[in-house]
């Protein structure tokens, strides 16, 4: 390791050696803004007939360093292009709308505009992108972003998860090209299944709280932005090959015909990516495709199709693995023979063939397609529709127990409560997938346990398609209003497949069976049937379709007066959502079909923006959220297991505010911002561990409300043409403010009684179903840190060199609870506070050149993560029975220490 990153480093240093002798640039600086005068995000600004190219920032801004004599295009959606002859200051470019290049409003309106739409914002470009993503995941990027949290949970290829204002990602709006991709049934997103995305990014913004996003079914915490290149990519392509740490290989191209004169533009890209994964046997293997095809019919008209997925097979340590200080302490620095401690991942471990098993796996391919469509109906009015398709295929490894003979589910864990698993334990601390062979080998009742896969496909047929209409009026105010249509129709297909016997013969699946309700599914009445003899390929645990139907509509109004100056924003949404589900396990025939429950919800949110002079403004938005609950966990406590309807499921509601102030010049930039949001009825879920018997519970909470309440800042300060400084500041309060009920289930998704050996009870909701109040009002809330800061400098002292640093740290981040049995007094349960992690912090080195090779244009990147190699903690947990102290803490999670990669990249 420490030679290759010795040879990257003196890459880069002969790299800047050579450069030196280079003639000067034009150091090339300017602000593009749109026919209004308005600042325009993420517009190209490049050389033709080179690969030097950049997007504008958040304020419109670019600076690029160009050979002399050359000009500079500037290219954006919508706008008519514009070449110009290079100079030091080329001031305020203003783009012209193409009458010939249509907007799609679809992705139009869901991107905020400094100094005209009143919410706190940042984007980040293309180029940026490039230089900082290396070996990270796409999410990282937005490391250095106001109110953002990105961790890597167990540490698995695409298992990263953002927090925003401490909302975790079920409750951040995530969107491709207006298209939201949040999962239907729980709200969240996995990250691999978008893992090729940065390779096709125009930018990503990232609107915190309530945003200007007007899909019918709003965030909570924040928005994610993605937005890729379609019919405004250049003609040509590139080559790319990478590699960096622990076998991490990537390569790829991308071709663009550009927009040809038949109106027709096409882009294709491919490539792959694998690796042996910085975690301790987590080797992964993705691949990524991306094609659009776009077609001008004519001025009016204009067609797009986007296909994009990215099939992926990983294994990983899940979330359960982490274990405590002390267990990295005595066991990670005991079995890692000198590698890092945190990167022991308790569920590796091999057969007696000698081959590689884990029970941590996840194979998934979920392509994605759209067709947009855009219609100018006149120079005042369009419409853009777009009609998606999503069909995700595949699942994860699930370990199976029959229940016979003090055999579980359980046995299959590396680590519980942050204590290492040790009843099948190798000497050298991997797991012993062998000494289950033996054990089912010898079994006279089948194997005692299985492997199965957790399948989990869908399929997924969405519309989103907006109205814009545009009036001026005499006294040359403007009047925007754009209403549209948000349909959904989702059907997600989960069961557990076995696919291993681990050298038994069959399997009973005695533990699943033997709770099933003989009046609900009759094969259950024959005494027989919860010992039939299966297979691999035959079905255990759960096997149903849950479905999710939403319509919405939404519609929003500007009104801009004072020369632009003073914009009121109103929206408003609505939204009818159906659930029902189908159990083909637990339930027969005649029972199969749940009853369909139907919620409406909605929202209506506002704000203003004023811009004081051409330097400052000031914004302020409020909003309430009316939320349907979601299909698991809330419409369904038990969406695996039962179809019955939750009782006191209600919608969740959000009131929030935001005031802030924006500073605009050339040299300089700032923003900040406060906000305040109060989040009620909420329902979420929390865990922990049987007293006396092996097994996990959990308890679905519901009446939750929370305060997330903070101060925000983040500035861009260009002090030297060839000197980019930014910054943020990121300040929060969020407390869990009341107490909750709930009910206890296990594992499997089955009520219990007590939480010591959690026998059944006789019924969901049953007088011997254990309830309990959790009284967590005023207890902190844990999963991200509360005080994020950064400061990225970025160096320009040549042609086509560039490097920066990144500081990044994290502060008041605190343990999530889970509910210990031994804090239940009857039916209360007391949270203690929870520990209060020791700050982190780390720097990271991305550098890149610009040089030619064989006659065409190559770039070079270089990318050095926590170059110090600091080991800071990222997640953990605390239970409920006392105050939260490090040496309690377990499910404990590290940031990756010290990551490099470098990557060639060939322009033509």
């Amino acid at each position: 390791m420490l030679k290759r990153l010795l040879l990257l480093v003196s890459t880069v240093w002969l790299m800047c050696a050579a450069a030196f002798a280079a003639p000067g640039d034009i150091k090339c600086s300017g602000v593009v803004v749109d026919d209004q005068g308005e600042p325009i995000i993420g517009a190209t600004v490049s050389v033709p007939g080179t690969s030097v190219a950049i997007a504008t920032d958040i304020d419109g801004r670019f600076l690029l360093d160009v050979p002399k004599g050359k000009t500079i295009r500037v290219v954006y959606i919508g706008y008519k292009p514009v070449t110009l002859s290079a100079k030091e200051d080329m001031g305020n470019i203003a783009l012209d709308i193409e009458a010939q290049l249509l907007k799609d409003v679809v992705v139009e309106q869901s991107v905020a505009k400094t100094r005209l739409t009143p919410v706190a914002a940042s984007t980040i470009g293309a180029q940026t992108i490039d230089v900082k993503m290396g070996n990270q995941e796409l999410p990282e990027v937005l490391k250095t972003t106001p109110g953002v949290w990105v961790t890597r949970d167990g540490g698995g290829f695409g298992d990263s998860k953002i927090n925003m204002r401490g909302f975790k990602s079920e409750n951040i709006a995530t969107m491709v090209n207006g298209i939201p991709i949040n999962d239907m049934e729980w709200g969240g997103v996995y990250q691999s299944n978008w893992a090729g995305l940065g390779d096709v990014m125009a930018n990503i913004q990232t609107q915190r709280g309530l945003g200007a996003t007007i899909v019918s079914t709003p965030s909570v915490g924040g928005t994610v932005n993605y937005t890729t290149r379609t019919i405004d990519v250049e003609k040509g392509g590139r080559v790319w090959y990478g590699m960096g740490n622990d076998g991490y290989n990537v390569y790829g191209v991308k071709l663009s015909t550009g927009l040809m004169k038949n109106g027709w533009a096409i882009t294709l890209l491919g490539s792959r990516k694998w690796g042996d994964g910085y975690i301790q046997g987590t080797p992964f293997n993705s691949y990524n495709y991306f094609l659009n095809v776009s077609k001008r019919l004519n001025e009016n008209h204009q067609l797009s199709f986007t296909l994009t997925g990215a099939p992926q097979t990983h294994y990983k340590r899940s979330s359960q693995d982490g274990l405590s200080i002390e267990g990295y302490q005595t066991y990670g620095k005991r079995y890692m023979d000198g590698e890092s401690m945190y990167k022991y991942n308790p569920v590796y471990g091999f057969d007696k063939q000698g081959q590689m098993r884990s029970s941590g796996y996840n194979f998934y391919h979920k392509p994605h397609m759209s067709l947009n469509h855009i219609w100018k109906i006149d120079e005042t009015s369009s419409l853009s529709s777009a009609v998606y398709f999503s069909f995700g295929t595949g699942g994860g490894y699930s370990g199976q127990g029959n229940g016979l003979d003090g055999y579980s589910y359980s046995d299959w864990y590396g680590a519980s409560s942050g204590a290492l698993n040790m009843k099948f334990r190798a000497a050298d601390g991997t797991f012993d997938y062998a000494a289950i062979q033996d054990l089912n080998a010898q079994s006279t009742k089948g194997s005692y346990l299985v492997m199965s896969q957790s399948l989990n496909n869908h399929q997924w047929y969405g519309l989103v398609s907006s109205y814009k209409k545009e009036w001026t009026q005499n006294n040359g105010n403007r009047i925007n209003l754009t209403a549209g249509l948000d349909m959904r129709y989702y059907i997600g297909d989960h069961k557990n497949k076995i696919c291993d016997l681990y050298d038994g013969e069959y399997f009973m699946d005695y533990s699943t069976r033997k709770n099933v309700d003989p009046t609900l599914n009759a094969a259950a009445a024959d005494p027989n049937w919860k010992y039939q003899k299966l297979g691999v390929g035959d079905v255990v645990y759960r096997n149903y379709k849950g479905y999710t139907v939403q319509e919405g509509v939404y519609a929003q109004g500007e009104y801009t007066m004072l020369d632009g100056n003073l914009n009121f924003v109103v929206a408003g949404a609505l939204n009818n959502n159906t659930y029902w589900r189908r159990d083909f396990l637990y339930y027969d025939k005649d029972h199969e079909r749940s009853s369909t429950k139907n919620f409406i919800g909605g929202t209506i949110k506002g704000g203003v923006n004023y811009n004081i002079d051409r330097f400052n403004n000031v914004f302020f938005n409020l909003g309430y959220i009316s939320r349907a609950p979601f299909f698991s966990g809330g419409v369904f406590l038990n969406a695996t297991t039962s179809n019955e309807i939750n009782k006191n499921a209600i919608n969740e509601k959000v009131v929030s505010f935001e005031l802030g102030y924006g500073y605009t010049s050339r040299p300089f930039s700032m923003m900040v911002n406060a906000y305040y949001t109060r989040w009620m009825d909420k329902t979420t879920t929390r865990g922990g561990n049987f007293s006396d018997a092996d097994g996990r519970y959990y308890i679905n909470m519901q009446g939750v409300d929370a305060r997330h309440m903070g101060i925000e800042l983040d500035f861009a300060w260009v002090p030297e043409r060839w000197l980019d400084i930014k910054g943020m500041l990121s300040w929060g309060d969020w407390i869990w403010d009341s107490n909750a009920s709930g009910y206890f289930y296990n594992q499997l998704g089955q009520p219990i009684t007590n939480l010591r050996d959690g026998a059944l009870a006789s019924g969901i909701g049953a007088e011997d179903h254990l309830k309990s109040t959790i009284n967590q009002k005023g207890v902190k809330i844990g999963g991200s840190a509360q005080t994020t800061a950064s400061l990225t400098a970025t160096f320009m002292p040549f042609k086509g060199f560039r490097i920066g640093a990144d500081w990044l740290v994290g502060a008041r981040n605190y343990s999530d609870f889970q509910v210990s049995s031994s804090s239940l007094n009857g039916s209360v349960v007391n949270v203690n506070d929870p520990w209060e992690i020791p700050w982190g912090q780390q720097f990271d080195l991305h550098a890149n050149y610009r040089f030619k090779i064989g006659g065409v244009n190559a770039t070079i990147y270089g990318n050095v993560n926590n170059v110090f190699n600091y080991n800071y903690i990222v997640d953990a947990y605390t239970s409920t029975s006392s105050k939260g102290t490090w040496q309690d803490a377990y499910r404990v999670f590290y940031a990756f220490g010290r990551t490099y990669s470098v990557r060639l990249q060939i322009n033509f």
